[in-house]
């Protein structure tokens, strides 16, 4: 048999060595990095799917890990030891963790305002949190919610002594539909509000910026000081590739949805769409940056978490954010 190769053939193998070679070339090149989620995939993060599937990480050469840790309370933990090189979790918990020694930095503001909401069937007639007096409220045990609570009750005059509160872990729609609390503190505008309206259950909520609570970001990325100082291109690469993935699910929802539901089919497609509806305006705040933090919203909510002896007063809050991978407030997006 002959072993001369014709010249099509030469071109052809020609041309798979040219792929080849620079296939090789950007394994070479990517760079490995994990993220760890502050909660089960959800519409929150719509816009990472989206640049995973359409290449975006790859073409930044990031290859991203993305996953859901067992405990997802403990992100700030191995972010901060090391174990991920990146994780979502919340401005109260950066401030919490800190005070705690554990060196995280949120680098980029995900959801800019929050989501947490005190929330009640409208056939209780609660709208406001006077008309929490002499209710029973149940919560996650999460003592930041008690605080949340204090401070809308103190703005109708009230004090936590003039409510139930009862400790109901993570079961508040059910502790609601139930019977079991006439209101439940915790509840969130992306999840449990839509489940109550899809399952014929109306409900008044008071979003807790709304009664005095200062504003705060909901959603915070965040990694380590030491990841931070040693690897700030790859910060940086990382946060531009959300960004196009995010302003890229703000203008294509659908596409943003698929991508979230063809890699966790279980999810409820449809209130991770009603949540996309939601969150679509959350994710660039004003000015109209995504990603960008304010400095006196840090400072702001950091003095209202030491008046609730959250955290210890010589906590300096300019330490827990880094505003440098981000546009500044005046830019627009890209």
């Amino acid at each position: 048999m002959s072993t001369v190769l014709s010249r099509r053939q030469a071109v052809a193998l020609a041309g798979m060595a040219v792929i080849f070679s620079r296939s090789m070339a950007r394994a070479q090149e990517m760079r490995s990095v994990s993220m760890a989620l502050d909660w089960y995939p959800n519409a929150n993060h719509a816009g990472i799917f989206l640049a995973r599937d359409t290449e975006m990480f790859a073409d930044a050469g990031l290859e991203l890990e993305i996953y859901t840790p067992s405990d997802p309370t403990t992100v700030l933990q191995t972010v901060g030891a090391g174990r991920d090189d990146f994780g979502i979790s919340y401005q109260t918990d950066v401030l919490l963790a800190r005070a705690q020694g554990v060196p995280v930095v949120s680098v980029a503001a995900l959801v800019q305002h929050p989501l947490v909401t005190v929330m009640a069937l409208q056939s209780s007639g609660i709208e406001t949190p006077a008309d929490l007096n002499g209710q029973t409220v149940a919560y996650p045990g999460i003592p930041s919610q008690v605080a949340f609570l204090e401070t809308m009750l103190e703005g109708a005059g009230l004090t936590i002594d003039d409510i139930q509160l009862i400790n109901i872990g993570f079961s508040l729609l059910p502790a609601l539909l139930s019977g079991q609390a006439d209101a439940v503190m915790g509840a969130y505008r992306t999840h449990e509000t839509i489940l109550a309206e899809q399952q014929g259950h109306p409900v008044n909520v008071m979003p807790v910026e709304a009664w005095g609570v200062p504003d705060f970001y909901e959603l915070v990325i965040v990694t380590s000081e030491r990841f931070l100082d040693d690897n700030s291109d790859v910060v940086r690469s990382l946060l531009t590739t959300m960004e196009r993935g995010y302003l890229s699910a703000i203008d294509d929802p659908v596409t943003a949805l698929d991508a979230l539901v063809s890699a966790y089919p279980e999810l409820d497609e449809e209130v991770e769409r009603a949540g996309l509806e939601i969150l679509s305006s959350l994710w660039i705040g004003d000015p109209p940056v995504f990603g960008y933090q304010d400095p006196q919203r840090w400072q702001d909510y950091a003095e209202w978490m030491q008046s609730r002896n959250l955290i210890p007063d010589d906590l300096d809050p300019m330490s827990a954010f880094s505003p440098e991978f981000v546009a500044s407030e005046n830019a627009q997006t890209r």
